[in-house]
């Protein structure tokens, strides 16, 4: 199937895309990498009468970060991210999850703030947010805005964004002191989408466990420093909370095997790995 007729705008600056984005509201989308939009264009699941593209905008291309924080651009590429020489120090949870991000192919054009805005509740770098407390910044013609990970997405492919907004940039924290991260991943095959996603962040005072991939979006809790079989009942009681479903991949009682499995495993390494 071929994509309905669409007007494109290639975005010369920030203020033409804010002004486009003003005018046309819900009937315009955002390009950055494509590699979720473009598809849904194919199968006529979205019909923008005006596309527009971002990715020459160079204000949105950086990567930049401070003592504390890592601001990472609408136009940063997956790749770009993955082979940032300070990923693995500055944020090591990030630089375990986007190996699991797609295929080389797809990282390659795909970008970090295209998965935030297409909100797929198995994506891994919407979970990798929510794990670490992190935020979307949104501007548009009239304002900017931040939004914590948790407020944003609010559904099944669905955000906080406003149809005049678009996501400037994500932001993460940086590595702290005395904190261990660690992720975890099953699906059918590497690079296919997950079944279940765990993403974990120890700490002195007990654990932060978010979940992808069973709930219509990332799911997160807060744990004091679990172990044996406590840990399991809180684990259980979190799978049972996210109402899996079966489908075509998995069952609902494997999805919840695997919260409790993955879960456990990624706790522990998070533990591990406290430095």
């Amino acid at each position: 199937m071929k994509p309905a007729r669409f007007d494109y705008l290639r975005a010369g600056t920030l203020a033409e895309a804010h002004a486009t984005l003003a005018a046309e509201g819900e009937d315009a989308r955002v390009l950055a990498g494509g590699q979720s939009l473009v598809p849904m264009l194919s199968m006529r699941m979205a019909r923008p009468k005006v596309l527009i593209d971002i990715m020459h905008l160079p204000q949105l291309a950086k990567i930049e970060s401070d003592v504390n924080t890592i601001h990472i651009g609408a136009g940063v590429r997956q790749a770009k991210l993955l082979a940032w020489p300070e990923i693995h120090e500055r944020q090591p949870l990030l630089a375990a999850a986007l190996p699991w991000v797609g295929h080389a192919q797809t990282r390659s054009r795909g970008t970090i703030c295209g998965s935030v805005a297409h909100a797929d509740p198995s994506a891994e770098i919407p979970l990798v947010l929510l794990a670490l407390k992190g935020a979307i910044h949104l501007s548009s013609r009239q304002k900017q805005r931040r939004v914590s990970a948790i407020d944003f997405f609010t559904g099944m492919m669905s955000t906080a964004r406003n149809d005049d907004e678009l996501i400037e940039a994500v932001e993460a924290p940086c590595r702290a002191p005395g904190h261990g991260y660690a992720f975890r991943e099953f699906g059918r095959r590497h690079g296919d989408f997950a079944i279940v996603a765990c993403a974990a962040v120890a700490h002195a005072d007990g654990v932060r466990l978010a979940i992808g991939g069973v709930a219509d979006c990332p799911a997160v809790r807060d744990y004091p420093d679990l172990t044996g079989t406590a840990l399991d009942d809180a684990l259980d009681e979190f799978a049972w909370e996210l109402d899996a479903r079966d489908d075509l991949h998995a069952t609902e009682s494997f999805r919840r095997n695997l919260v409790r499995q993955l879960g456990r495993a990624a706790i522990e390494e998070a533990r591990r790995c406290r430095a």
